[in-house]
């Protein structure tokens, strides 16, 4: 008879005092077993780690003196783990309690789904989505799925591009798979768009990625609900540069690619001249950008000998 497959959860926290213990209540709350429970603390002074003592004879914690970001943080995190599947979670998000059953349910039906993801639905602007997976734009961007929309649009299931990294279910099996220099997130990502390159990776790799509607979970989201003027300059910049990463590192020059190239030209064009205008802070990126070219080009080339193994064993 076979065991029933494991899952982890592994939770990163800045300063997240006002919203982590109803994220841990919701996950100790699930009607799947979770084997573990790891949350990675960034160096909080709000008093985070005062809330995690609460938990810590059912958690397990690790506490950064320094910030790594999401992506280290969650790289720490998720190797603390052995299960057959982990659920990336941000500390902001509360999981109905049938969420990890249901996900897991759908994922060891078909071996090739290597991520899924819920409905996500926002906390601070009613009952609308926050995600429900991702998708590629016309200029290859990812965005959120349904953001905005009502809920009731979205109760197909489906496959999607990429999963939000906010609440993300992840087979062990994919994890090693597309996992670079024993990185599962790029760590020089810090954070914003990791999630996007690890999709992009999966995608490249041959795992598939699937909304489940069934399995729901509320998303505060924090400061994106603010609108362009309220996201911090640093998170701009490392949204904006880590956009750039995705490219270098992803991208396939496709006749579909060959098509959408002049416009995306024209497009960066456009938002560099309103960077110089409106936002020169952004400008120190193109030095960041520069300087992990070459890194962004090895990792690239790892990626495309992962995919000449994996088609020579097929």
């Amino acid at each position: 008879m076979k065991s029933r497959p494991t899952i982890s959860v592994s939770i990163v926290t800045y300063n997240s005092a006002e919203d982590i213990a109803s994220c841990l209540e919701a996950v100790l709350g699930q009607t799947y077993p979770i084997e573990r429970i790891v949350v990675v603390d960034n160096g909080s002074s709000d008093g985070t780690m005062s809330v995690l003592e609460r938990f810590r004879d059912r958690i397990q914690i690790i506490a950064n003196k320094d910030n790594t970001g999401f992506a280290g943080g969650q790289n720490l995190g998720i190797g603390a783990t052995g299960s057959d599947y982990v659920l990336v979670l941000n500390p902001d998000v509360m999981l109905e309690p049938d969420y990890v059953e249901t996900i897991i349910g759908v994922m060891e039906a078909n071996p090739d789904i290597g991520s899924a993801t819920g409905m996500l639905v926002r906390t601070s602007a009613g009952d609308v989505i926050d995600s429900t997976g991702l998708v590629l734009n016309l200029t290859r961007r990812a965005r959120d799925r349904g953001a905005g929309e009502p809920p009731e649009r979205w109760q197909d299931q489906g496959e999607v591009f990429g999963v939000s990294g906010a609440a993300a279910v992840y087979s062990r099996r994919m994890i090693d798979d597309i996992s670079i220099d024993g990185e599962f997130f790029d760590s020089f990502f810090f954070a914003y768009k990791e999630d996007v390159d690890v999709s992009y990776r999966a995608n490249r790799l041959g795992w598939k990625a699937m909304y489940v509607p069934s399995a729901r979970a509320l998303h505060k989201r924090g400061w994106k609900e603010g609108g362009h003027r309220a996201i911090p300059l640093f998170v701009r910049r490392h949204s904006y540069q880590n956009q750039f990463f995705v490219w270098i590192k992803n991208e396939t020059f496709t006749p579909q690619f060959a098509l959408t190239l002049p416009v995306l030209l024209v497009l960066e064009l456009l938002r560099l001249g309103y960077i110089l205008v409106r936002e020169p802070g952004l400008l120190a990126c193109w030095f960041t950008i520069a300087k992990a070219f070459p890194d962004m080009l090895r990792k690239r080339k790892e990626i495309s000998r992962k995919m000449k193994r994996k088609a020579h064993f097929c």
